[in-house]
């Protein structure tokens, strides 16, 4: 605690303690906030008391301060420091699932992330599916961190429960989604930011996206994109159980349109919107990456509000140059000719000609004829 007026410490000590500052219940609420030091410390957390009838020098104050919660303030006390220890944070309830075998993901850095974040347990994925279930096991925790690549965070989105804050480190090739959210690409240095904002109760509270009941973080298709997708996991895994990077990803796009020599025709319908060659949903912007540069199929996604559709109409051999263009600029293709577009949607409806591979978060979910891709708004609460 710190006293009211830069006096002598010990004089503004004995006069508090003659003070009823502190009443009543010492379960009442109670929270860590920073507060400025004297002698040019930066800070150090102390803590708002409410309805607690200790004196400062009773030893029992001690956990009564610490582990009750809430954000009732009595006072603020600027200048010297007096008893500060009872200033150290709430111990926080915190599950880290990793997947080892993720791209970026290695026992060196895993150890760096939990010396950053301590968490309660880390829990290492063993399979396919694993981490949803690791996620839904993990629901009485405070929050829950992932470090892996998006498939994990995918995963864990799908068996999140409601309302328990999550974080996402970047352990993938990729990590569309960490990136997306502005986190560094460094995972512990996303650990340190993670950290800072479990400490300061720093959320984002986001909208997810579902398709055919699954839920995704940032972006889903169905035809052109998930056709790369799987063309990508036909490749297999390195020994160590990693996927292929991001040369594979410009390979198989190019494969892609050399076999079909540049021609896309329409294959599938979305209701209200007409017929297209494909269909790109997006829950933010940008919709992925190449390497370092972003792509931008849906400029103006957002992570608060709905998704939106991008699909061209027809692709013909000169319009390759264009849609490129369209996409790593971030615009054009909103007002484009040609492109079907819808912004902000609660509910994107398309039947196909055909079964045509289905994606979400770069996932391949296999073949669909008739897909719904659902808004879940207001979803989720991030640690940014």
């Amino acid at each position: 605690m710190v006293a009211l007026v830069p006096l002598d410490a010990g004089v503004v000590e004995a006069a508090l303690q003659l003070l009823a500052l502190l009443l009543a219940d010492a379960d009442a609420d109670v929270v860590a906030r920073p507060a400025l030091l004297v002698e040019g410390e930066a800070g150090v957390p102390d803590v708002r008391h409410h309805r607690v009838a200790l004196g400062f020098d009773d030893p029992r104050a001690e956990d009564a301060l610490v582990e009750a919660r809430g954000r009732v303030r009595i006072g603020r006390l600027e200048g010297c420091v007096v008893e500060a220890w009872h200033a150290r944070p709430r111990i926080m309830d915190l599950t880290l699932i990793v997947n080892p075998f993720s791209t970026n993901v290695t026992e060196q850095r895993v150890r760096e992330v939990e010396a950053v974040l301590a968490p309660s347990r880390t829990l290492l994925t063993e399979h396919a599916g694993h981490a949803t279930e690791l996620a839904a096991a993990a629901a009485g925790a405070d929050a829950i961190v992932v470090f892996g690549g998006d498939g994990s965070a995918n995963e864990v989105l799908n068996g999140l429960a409601a309302d328990s804050p999550v974080a996402f480190l970047p352990g993938g090739g990729t990590s569309v989604l960490a990136r997306a959210l502005g986190l560094p690409r460094d995972p512990v240095n996303a650990a340190r930011q993670v950290a800072e904002a479990l400490a300061g109760e720093r959320m984002r509270r986001i909208s997810l996206g579902r398709v055919n009941g699954r839920r995704f973080a940032f972006a889903a298709g169905i035809g052109f994109d998930a056709e790369i997708v799987r063309r990508v996991d036909r490749l297999g895994r390195s020994a160590d159980g990693r996927r292929p990077g991001d040369l594979a990803y410009v390979g198989a796009v190019a494969s892609v349109v050399g076999r079909r020599l540049g021609r896309f025709e329409p294959a599938l319908e979305i209701a209200g919107l007409g017929r297209a060659a494909f269909a790109l949903v997006a829950n933010c912007d940008p919709y992925t990456y190449a390497g370092s540069v972003a792509v931008h199929v849906a400029p103006e996604a957002r992570f608060e509000l709905g998704l939106d559709v991008v699909a061209p109409v027809t692709v013909g051999p000169t319009d390759v140059p264009r849609l490129l263009a369209y996409v790593f600029r971030g615009r054009g293709q909103t007002e484009a000719a040609g492109i079907r577009y819808g912004h902000d949607l609660d509910r994107i409806e398309v039947s196909c000609d055909r079964p045509l591979p289905l994606q979400a978060d770069g996932e391949d979910l296999g073949d669909a004829d008739h897909v719904v891709f659902e808004a879940e708004r207001n979803a989720v609460s991030i640690l940014i």
